[in-house]
């Protein structure tokens, strides 16, 4: 199945959350195609970079980065040609969204599904559910 991993999945990995581990992990073993785009890349990459944010993480700067990089050569990059702009509460999401059309996603995977899920346009092929919701849903 083709989805998007929100960055606080990524992040939640990092830290040793388990459900968003197991997300990673199927991700990794190939049970699932990631898609990356510029701006999701740009978002991973800012945020794996604020060390405040890892304090009492189990992986360094440079261990986070190397997981980044084993992530994103089983990602797909997916060009966004067409801004749908589907008005989520918080703007910054949006790319999320624009990212699964382009890549024919069926599931966006986050934490913060309320926002993410309250989008003015409507795709029924696509789903945005918790890394747990998704693992059930999905199971190997």
């Amino acid at each position: 199945m083709i989805i998007v991993v929100d960055t606080n999945i990524f992040v939640g990995a990092c830290m040793g959350v388990g459900a968003c581990n197991a997300v990673i992990a199927t991700c990794l073993q190939g049970h699932h195609i990631p898609l990356m785009g510029t701006a999701l890349l740009a978002e991973y990459e800012d945020v794996l970079g604020r060390d405040a944010l890892f304090a009492g993480c189990r992986l360094n700067r440079d261990e986070r980065n190397e997981l980044l990089d084993i992530f994103l050569s089983i990602c797909r990059w997916t060009r966004i040609y067409y801004g749908w702009r589907p008005n989520l509460p918080d703007e910054a999401d949006n790319h999320l969204v624009e990212l699964a059309i382009a890549g024919a996603a069926r599931a966006i995977v986050t934490r913060n599904r309320r926002d993410v899920a309250r989008m003015e346009l409507k795709f029924p092929s696509l789903s945005v559910i918790s890394p747990e919701a998704f693992l059930q849903e999905n199971p190997l």
